[in-house]
């Protein structure tokens, strides 16, 4: 007759959670954020209907988040 098994805890503080997170989970989202940043603020060879640069117009408009 088999014996009945039991599962097995692991001992450890009670509603600790750990979790380990491959180097690219949080590299792959840093580099398209990147790449989207970097594709609004340089208009590279298209010609704006204004003559505001796209990235002081980006960083004005997070100060002006920042500071409300």
């Amino acid at each position: 007759m088999p014996a009945r098994t039991y599962p097995r805890t692991r001992p450890g503080t009670a509603g600790a959670l750990t979790v380990r997170l491959p180097w690219w989970a949080l590299a792959l989202p840093a580099a398209a954020f990147a790449v989207l940043l970097v594709l609004m603020a340089g208009p590279g060879q298209a010609q704006a209907a204004s003559t505001d640069p796209g990235i002081a117009r980006i960083l004005d408009l997070t100060r002006q988040v920042l500071v409300r």
